[in-house]
């Protein structure tokens, strides 16, 4: 064990770190070659049975009953399941119990298209989904009057939740002393998050009335305590495990869990494995998506556009139940400010009961739906006095030591949106852009060019305190392998790399010594979603400290065999070494192990320094913010509305990236999402029948390979995080979303260039190809209006 540092030992110890530097995706081998199994690809044990859900055809309704014989009837079908066959409580909801898994018992209401009222369990896949196929011929309901659009449901006085009021200052008195003021109106969509891999959960009956699922799912523990009470069991009783899934984007958090719970009901009344896998068009009509957002807003700012009191009334589409609405419109509260100092601000969020969907989480959390409002009153009124859009945005910037807390009371101590902007502009050449496409417009009356410059600042912490918390395990064997074990989920984010990647830093071994095991309830409890962006702050923290752990051991064990001081020992590229002797590191954990040396450790890790008061709507909800900017510039064709995106120019704050090959992957996606949502994908429910008519690749557009666009340069701002993250690194997951505003708000300069930049554009989210000709018309007509001689 105790030797000279010979040659090869010297070389090893100079060895690259293994953060901060680009490694590929743990399982991108897997995923290129097909080999990374996904919860339908394990092998079905014998004598699974297969389930399908029975839908409401009905938007909103009173049940009559469900003629089960007819289904039970049916070849290859071996039980039918409704309400009354829940042993435990029939109920999904994540935080407030208004989500039932199966409609109830006759005289329940039908809530929406699509709402689960039976399920099938078969022996084959195909049998279920023809049985289920029947839901129209075996539901017998009532038909009552539907609410499809949020608007008109909030005038009904229809919500899921009591008013959210924030407010800073008087915004009434300001107002009424503005220079200029701005009234207007505005309106984002929902989004699918379209994850490729479905929904999916398969069920195992286990001992002593025990239960476990393997289920595509963001938040294992909540699965496992909403699949517990479902059964009546207590949690332990409940395992629920999770290896990877094939995308996630906040709509596997908590509308997994009907799939989780009928599959393991189902289970445990059979005693036989059952798998419950909708299909696309299923998934669609089952689950929820991005909230869509409504807006009133009054704004007064001076003649440099500064903004000198603001109030804004968003009105989000809940759906039929409460799921996440709530921190949903609380985090867009809190992201209205965006970039800028409002120094008075009065804001109400009003989350709308419809008949539709439940909607859920979304990659951005009602951040990205906060921030675009502030970010189209900078649009309309750089418009309205002549200026460019950039100059208003900048001239309402927070500032550094004064200008610089948000309407929720937290002080912006980070601040670097001025720099990191300035950087952009030189480096994307917007000023000498922005003259080319000026000179496009004037001389091409057909095809009119937009470009426009967007800021990001994005809180990174969960709005409930408790949840900013996690843990994980880490062993470490005597060859000197490690298994590393945490809460977080792995969607093909990189979670699990840059675990790896930490845990291989603070033990000192190379890369591909560490492995990471599927996210497992029986061996990390309690954990909270992976989601808000925190999947590497927290766990990686976790796995951190575990692994810290460990090493402090090893190191007092080598110190006591050759001498010397604990806190001098060095760990590094698999060798360690304390003054003129070394050994690698399996040798040392060999003899630590016959020495009885604990080698492994569990980790902890929770967010310092958070606080938050729900009813009051202040505190220091976020540890820390993330920054970004992108220019975006497009083509429209005012003859078609057809447009084209041309060139992106990325400018993103990450911190001291882990891995900076994976976070530029992030930006990228997240831009390309973000944009896809606010110009491409488009949510349309029948206004008759209330059923939603966009459910499948066919008639839901999202983005294509194509519609990238052909100059794509994308950054990372380089700077620490001031704050005491994981390597100093900073969250990649939503922020970046909001980079897609850019690609809307050129395509709105684009449609102003139409009207002679004489009138705003009437163009709301999402930008069409029908509503920019639309918005074309409008700004044309208003030209020629005012073009016209006077009788």
């Amino acid at each position: 064990m105790n030797k000279p540092v010979d040659a090869p030992l010297a070389e090893a110890l100079q060895a690259t770190a293994q953060v901060g530097i680009s490694r590929p995706h743990e399982s991108a081998a897997l995923h290129v070659g097909g080999r990374a199994p996904y919860t339908d690809d394990l092998p079905e044990l014998a004598g699974t049975l297969h389930a399908a859900l029975g839908l409401s055809p009905l938007a909103h309704g009173v049940l009559k009953g469900v003629d089960v014989d007819r289904l039970r009837a049916m070849p290859g079908v071996v039980d039918v399941l409704t309400a009354v066959d829940i042993p435990g409580s029939n109920d999904c909801g994540p935080l407030v119990h208004d989500d039932p898994i199966l409609a109830g018992a006759p005289g329940a209401t039908l809530r929406y298209a699509g709402q689960p009222v039976f399920a099938v369990i078969a022996s084959t896949r195909l049998a279920a989904r023809r049985a289920a196929a029947r839901a129209k011929e075996v539901i017998s309901a009532d038909a009552l009057p539907a609410l499809i659009d949020a608007r008109q449901a909030h005038a009904a006085g229809q919500h899921v939740l009591p008013t959210m009021t924030l407010t800073r200052g008087n915004a009434a008195e300001a107002l009424a002393a503005a220079p200029h003021r701005l009234q207007t109106r505005f309106a984002v969509g929902g989004q699918e998050q379209f994850y490729l891999e479905g929904q999916i959960a398969y069920a195992l009956p286990a001992e002593q009335g025990g239960v476990k699922v393997w289920c595509s799912t963001q938040h294992p523990s909540e699965m496992q305590a909403l699949v517990a009470h479902a059964l009546g069991r207590p949690l332990h009783a409940v395992q629920v495990e999770c290896r990877r899934m094939g995308g996630g984007f906040g709509g596997k958090e908590s509308q997994s869990a009907v799939f989780a719970c009928i599959a393991a009901v189902a289970a445990a009344r059979l005693q036989r494995p059952v798998k419950l896998r909708p299909d696309r068009d299923d998934d669609f009509m089952v689950t929820g998506r991005r909230h869509g957002f409504h807006y009133d807003i009054d704004v007064g700012h001076d003649d440099e556009g500064r903004i000198l009191g603001a109030t804004v009334t968003m009105i989000s589409n809940a759906g039929h139940s409460a799921d996440l609405s709530g921190p949903v419109m609380t985090r867009a509260l809190c992201h209205f400010d965006n970039a800028y100092w409002l120094p008075h601000v009065q804001m109400h969020g009003h989350s709308a009961r419809t008949n539709t969907q439940s909607n859920t989480a979304f990659r951005g959390f009602g951040g990205p739906q906060g921030a675009i409002a502030i970010e189209h009153v900078m649009d309309v009124v750089a418009r309205r006095l002549g200026r460019d859009p950039l100059a208003v945005r900048r001239a309402n910037f927070y500032g550094v030591g004064e200008r610089c807390t948000t309407p929720y009371g937290q002080p912006v101590e980070d601040n670097i949106i001025e720099p990191l902007v300035g950087q952009l502009v030189a480096s994307s050449g917007y000023a000498e852009r922005r003259a080319a496409v000026a000179r496009f417009n004037d001389s091409s009356p057909v095809l009119k060019k937009g470009l426009a410059l967007t800021p990001v600042k994005f809180g990174i912490s969960f709005n409930v305190v408790h949840l900013n918390q996690a843990g994980a395990l880490v062993h470490v064997y005597t060859d000197g392998s490690v298994l590393v074990n945490h809460g977080g989920t792995e969607m093909g984010q990189g979670l699990n790399t840059k675990v790896a990647q930490v845990v291989a830093q603070e033990l000192g071994v190379p890369f591909d010594s560490v492995r990471v095991s599927a996210t497992d309830t029986h061996k990390v409890a309690n954990t909270s979603a992976t989601a808000a962006s925190t999947g590497s702050d927290l766990n990686g923290k976790a796995a951190q400290d575990a692994a810290h752990q460990v090493r402090e051991r090893l190191a007092a064990f080598v110190a006591g065999r050759w001498g010397g001081d604990a806190a001098a020992v060095q760990f590094r590229n698999g060798i360690v070494r304390l003054g003129e002797q070394a050994a690698p590191f399996a040798d040392i954990v060999n003899q630590a192990y016959l020495a009885r040396v604990q080698l492994w450790s569990d980790g902890f890790y929770a967010t310092p320094g958070l606080s938050w008061d729900r009813q009051t709507l202040q505190g220091r909800p976020f540890y820390y913010f993330a920054y970004g900017a992108a220019v975006s510039e497009v083509i429209i064709d005012t003859l078609s509305g057809e447009w084209k995106l041309l060139r992106a120019d990325l400018l993103h704050d990450c911190g001291q990236s882990l891995n900076p090959a994976l976070d530029i992957g992030q930006v990228e996606g997240a831009y390309i999402q973000g944009m896809g949502w606010l110009t491409l994908e488009e949510l349309v429910w029948h206004p008759k029948t209330g059923a939603l008519a966009t459910h499948a690749p066919s008639t839901y557009k999202i983005p294509t390979a194509n519609d990238a666009p052909a100059l794509f340069h994308t950054r990372l701002f380089d700077q620490p995080n001031r704050s005491d993250t994981i390597h100093r690194s900073k969250a990649v997951g939503e922020p970046p979303l909001l980079l897609g505003f850019s690609a809307f708000f050129a395509i709105r300069d684009a449609v102003s260039a139409a009207g002679g930049h004489r009138t705003d554009p009437p163009l709301d989210a999402p930008a069409t190809p029908e509503a920019i000709l639309n918005a074309v018309r409008a700004v044309q007509i208003a030209q020629a209006a005012q073009q016209a001689p006077s009788p």
